[in-house]
């Protein structure tokens, strides 16, 4: 009877009794006594043999409590259930929220940060939730449109609608406006952190930046320092040489073989006995010179925003003619009508020499690699040599401390400007001289060992630069007669355009050369295709009614600038126009790179126009209001950096 009583006094309920059989409060109360009364028995001492014994009875009592499928699936079915939904079913969302904030420690609550936004963070979380039609099974999207719609659809047998449903209309409404302007304030507060995250990535750009300026800095010291390495030991080899030749010649006189040593030198190196010292001449050695070309390729401006200044020079002190570069941060020649002109080391902002030797203004030039050539109104053409210039670059390494302020963009100071090169820098640059033409040189290009020289004598001239003479004189009025003769009237003599030409444009005013190929803009607006081979035009392309000043051509197209105000773009494979544009003023230079068409058309900026979007905009100082920039003349543009001259002698140097 004793055991039957314990098991009715068992804490499941019988399923007879229940069919529900719903784990009651007091029932787990007793499970959980029996259970500890079980676990201590069989972790205690066996002292007494009746404690054995109660702990199978008890043992026994719970399995067959256990195989009754209903407190089987109810014990399943509390352990499938979250502690959320547990909690959710005994307390209500008010409650929830209520013993949220009540126990949340009193610290945290003081130091809420403070914020503008005056919505809570159960108003955020509601208005992110969707909004649900009031029997919600599904989303509400009604606009004042549709719920007119719907309410002309009803008949009008309909009753009207109640003044409790229209109030509960009107809240549900004022509801969606209060969740909408939620929404939008918290849309506004992830575009205000959006931007902060983008000021901090500027602010890491910027850093990058400086190290990668102070990084190309180096570079360059670098290189000076391997090319200046490289001297020394030509000049140890040459020192070696030498010593070797004294070595034999005094071996051979104390030997007393001095007729033998005598016949023997004269099958030596010449180039040995000349730089032994004479007896005339000072022991002193001549400096070796430097190459100031750099070897890599400045990447510095490339991570900067199109039009941003790298740096602007006061080249000279009248109107830039001329101007050319070999890479960026590389050297640039710049010529103007003060009758000078001047090399500059880009990196530095600094002029390193000038180059002398021409009596009149230098109206043209190019820069390539080393080699520079100028065509001056003197009617001769000049050859230099930059690597046979003495120049040492400056070492301005960055210094916290004291280059702050230091303009990342370009690794010399702006006091640099104004140092002047040492004298005789350039004294050994000169090559040679071409002289054949009788008028001022208006336009040049060279590749090779072949230069094109036009000139206002109406000549195209060829020169080999191995031998540093003419070998082929083009004229281009004999040229233009004979296409008049041949295909009748539609060149003419002088192209029939019943008009003068511009006097005060340059008759060639622009040639450009490649292996056999040569295009040559003149100043009746023709751009003629000559064939170097049999010295004929291959191809005239008509189009520009003024004076052509520049062109410039690749495999595919040729582009060209004319004082009628317009560029165009011709298609060497047909020869017909493939795109053209206008400006306001005339074009006075232009060049063009793999992305961009620069040029000067008679303004404070630079025009630019971007092939790949076909996009127009300006580049340069006149962009800002009330600049008092002067008119650019010349402009120059290589992997994105432009470098443009002025009427009043400034060259402005910018990422394009």
């Amino acid at each position: 009877m004793a055991g039957s009583s314990s098991r009715n006094a068992s804490p499941f309920r019988d399923p007879e009794d229940d069919d529900s059989a719903i784990i009651s409060t007091r029932g787990l109360e007793a499970f959980g006594r029996k259970v500890t009364t079980t676990a201590g028995h069989l972790m205690g001492p066996i002292t007494d043999p009746s404690s054995s014994a109660h702990y199978q009875n008890a043992m026994s009592d719970l399995h067959r409590q256990l195989r009754r499928p209903n407190i089987q699936r109810s014990v399943f079915s509390l352990a499938r259930t979250s502690p959320t939904d547990l909690v959710r079913s005994k307390l209500s969302t008010s409650e929830i929220q209520y013993r949220a904030l009540s126990y949340l420690p009193d610290e945290l609550l003081n130091n809420i940060p403070d914020d503008d936004n005056a919505y809570s963070l159960f108003q955020g979380f509601q208005a992110t939730l969707p909004e649900n039609s009031p029997d919600g099974k599904r989303h509400r999207r009604r606009t004042s449109r549709g719920r007119k719609l719907i309410e002309d659809g009803k008949s009008e047998s309909d009753t009207p609608p109640t003044l409790a449903k229209l109030q509960k209309d009107q809240a549900t409404l004022n509801h969606q406006l209060e969740m909408m302007s939620i929404r939008k304030n918290m849309a506004s507060s992830e575009i205000r952190e959006i931007d902060n995250k983008i000021a901090n990535l500027n602010g890491m750009r910027k850093i990058v930046l400086e190290r990668l300026a102070g990084l190309e800095q180096e570079e360059a010291l670098l290189e000076h320092d391997i090319l200046d390495v490289e001297n020394r030991l030509e000049e140890a080899q040459e020192q070696l040489a030498e010593a070797e030749a004294l070595a034999q010649t005094k071996t051979a006189e104390e030997s007393g073989e001095a007729e033998d040593s005598a016949m023997d030198a004269s099958f030596m190196s010449e180039s040995i006995y000349e730089k032994l010292p004479s007896a005339n001449t000072t022991p002193t050695r001549t400096k070796r010179h430097k190459t100031i070309r750099r070897k890599s390729m400045p990447i510095l401006h490339e991570h900067f925003e199109p039009g941003s200044n790298i740096r602007e020079l006061q080249a000279h002190t009248d109107m830039i003619t001329a101007l050319d570069f070999d890479v960026p941060f590389g050297t640039m020649v710049t010529s103007a009508l003060d009758d000078t002109v001047r090399v500059w080391d880009m990196s530095a902002g600094r002029c390193i020499g000038f180059l002398e030797g021409h009596t009149a203004s230098v109206r043209t030039l190019q820069v390539e690699d080393n080699i520079v050539a100028t065509g001056s109104m003197d009617a001769t053409v000049r050859l230099w040599d930059l690597s046979k210039a003495r120049y040492e670059p400056q070492s301005n390494r960055i210094n916290k401390e004291t280059d702050e302020d230091e303009d990342p963009l370009a690794f010399g100071s702006p006091d640099d400007e104004q140092v002047l090169p040492s004298p005789g820098s350039m004294v050994d640059c000169p090559l040679f001289t071409l002289e054949a033409h009788v008028d001022e040189i208006t336009a040049l290009h060279f590749t090779g060992d072949t230069l094109i020289s036009g000139s206002a004598d109406k000549t195209l001239r060829q020169w080999d630069l191995v031998k540093g003479r003419c070998v082929q004189t083009l004229d281009v009025m004999w040229a233009a007669a004979q296409a008049s003769a041949t295909i009748g009237s539609n060149e003419g003599a002088w192209r029939q355009t019943n008009r003068l030409p511009d006097a005060s444009a340059d008759f060639v005013g622009a040639v450009q050369v490649f292996d056999a190929a040569l295009a040559c803009g003149t100043a009746d607006g023709m751009v003629r295709l000559w064939d170097l081979r049999s010295g004929q035009v291959h191809r005239s392309l008509v189009g520009h009614t003024g004076p052509v000043t520049c062109l410039q051509f690749d495999d595919v197209h040729l582009v060209t600038g004319s004082l009628d105000r317009s560029i165009r773009i011709w298609d060497l494979r047909t020869g017909a126009i493939h795109d053209a544009y206008a400006y306001d003023s005339p074009i006075t230079s232009m060049m063009f790179d793999s992305r961009r068409i620069v040029a000067a058309a008679g303004e404070d900026v630079a025009k630019v126009y971007d092939k790949t979007d076909g996009r127009h905009w300006d580049c340069g100082a006149g962009v800002e209001e009330n600049s008092k920039a002067a008119i650019v003349e010349r402009v120059r543009i290589k992997d994105g950096y432009l470098t443009e001259g002025r009427r009043d002698g400034v060259v402005g140097i910018w990422t394009c």
